[in-house]
């Protein structure tokens, strides 16, 4: 069996990581762990211990960057107490910002998306006043030969990158400009590593993409041979029928039919689809340049529930957009209830520097006025998941325990297949076991069920 989890020695030198921002980068970290492993560390996770100081980080908002700069401040003290610790800014963050972040005067590595191979090097090389840089894009890097080392918790559910990169360039959004061209990951290698991981206890992988819908490989010996998403799917799920398959993100303009029958002729591919809207305006769409409409997306909806009803549909909304008006408002709340979205991710807008929409539109929403808007959204979602779990009442569904309830030790957690969290009584379970439970009420966030 493949060793995936973190090597304890305590005559290693010590890494101390800390990851903000999406899933993506969550398995970023684990990538970079392993190639520091190979390179003689440790992870702590004690920061007082630690020879490195890692932040691995997200520029999507501003104020996942703001935390980043609270926290130099923090590593700072930490030099003073300690000298001789390095501390090191990696990902979207130092990609973006990477001679303000050695301005600071605190950062000694600087390291982008692409070029976490270059670590030991960059590492080797700092002198004093003599920082280790390296932000270069890459068109086809995706670190398939590197086996990431798991930093859960849980053992159980991990996520697997398969592309990276995106060629979409909406207007708001900085990803292209920091993570650089899309390309897909061999497909071998994606199914080798849930190989592993399944041979390693895990039961469930989240398969990563800041667009999955647009993966493809292409076979060097024969376009037939050609890998699409659905395709991917399929053999992911053949791993083993006690793997549940996940994904995220999908784009509303690309998620295909074949896809949704994919996952309706799979009973271990979870019946959830994250979709993100981010406004039920066609106005809006068109500024953000999303490169579909409000009816795309609506019928998108109703043929997701159509092959797989009862599938679980999340969504981001963005509220306060460049110029959005009162109505455009309005358009985002009714395809909200047209959509009845079980969940959502919901955001003010924050203007990030060098996309389109800062060049090209004014940012001229009063803050005040994104707040309300913004909380008009939430109160909206609350009801509708509420209203979503309460037509779960009632029902049975299996889950996979993934650990103990944090409000009570004698009940665990788990997910559905459509990505709802349950919550009954342990029953001599343990994590990683799948369970069948009956939903017995409900609050707008969990299912309180019982065991079957």
């Amino acid at each position: 069996m493949t060793d995936i989890r973190p090597i304890k020695d305590e005559t290693r030198k010590k890494v101390y990581i800390e990851t903000y921002g999406c899933q993506m980068n969550v398995n970023d970290s684990e990538v970079i762990l392993s190639i520091l492993q190979d390179d003689g560390y440790a992870l702590t996770d004690d920061m007082g211990k630690a020879d490195l100081i890692l932040a691995n980080t997200c520029s999507i908002r501003d104020n996942a960057e703001q935390r980043v700069w609270g926290r130099i401040e923090q590593f700072r003290q930490e030099k003073v107490r300690r000298p001789g610790v390095l501390v090191g800014i990696v990902g979207c963050m130092a990609e973006r910002l990477k001679d303000r972040l050695l301005d600071s005067h605190v950062v000694d590595i600087v390291a982008g998306p692409d070029t976490y191979r270059s670590l030991p090097r960059l590492i080797a090389g700092v002198t004093p006043g003599n920082p280790g840089i390296d932000v270069a894009l890459s068109r086809d890097e995706t670190y398939a030969d590197i086996a990431p080392v798991r930093m859960d918790r849980n053992g159980v559910s991990a996520y697997i990158t398969i592309m990276r990169g995106c060629n979409n360039v909406c207007s708001y959004c900085v990803v292209p400009y920091t993570r650089g061209v899309e390309r897909s990951r061999d497909p071998e290698t994606i199914v080798r590593e849930a190989e592993v991981l399944f041979e390693n206890g895990y039961r469930e992988v989240n398969l990563l993409g800041q667009n999955v819908d647009s993966y493809l490989w292409k076979s060097p010996v024969s376009p037939d041979k050609d890998v699409d998403f659905a395709r991917l799917l399929e053999m992911v799920a053949e791993v083993s029928p006690e793997m549940r398959v996940r994904f995220s993100t999908s784009h509303p303009k690309d998620i295909s039919d074949d896809v949704l029958y994919t996952m309706a002729m799979y009973d271990n591919i979870c019946k959830h689809i994250h979709l993100p809207v981010q406004s039920g305006s066609n106005v809006m769409l068109e500024k953000m340049r999303r490169k579909y409409t409000r009816e795309w997306y609506l019928e998108r909806v109703e043929k997701i529930r159509s092959v797989m009803p009862g599938c679980g549909l999340s969504t981001d909304i963005i509220a306060g957009f460049c110029g959005e008006t009162l109505q455009d408002h309005q358009d985002t709340l009714s395809l909200m209830e047209a959509a009845a979205f079980d969940s959502a991710f919901m955001f003010q807008y924050s203007e990030r520097p060098g996309t389109l929409a800062a060049r090209k539109y004014p940012d001229d929403v009063p803050a005040a006025e994104k707040t309300r808007r913004l909380n008009e959204i939430i109160a909206l979602q609350n009801r509708l998941s509420r209203e979503s779990n309460e037509r779960e009442i009632g029902k049975t569904f299996e889950v996979l325990v993934e650990g103990v309830s944090k409000r009570n030790g004698d009940e665990l957690f788990g997910r559905a297949g459509n990505n709802k969290v349950c919550v009954f009584p342990a029953g001599g379970h343990k994590t990683g076991d799948y369970v069948s439970v009956k939903v017995l009420s409900c609050t707008s966030a969990t299912l309180i069920s019982e065991l079957i």
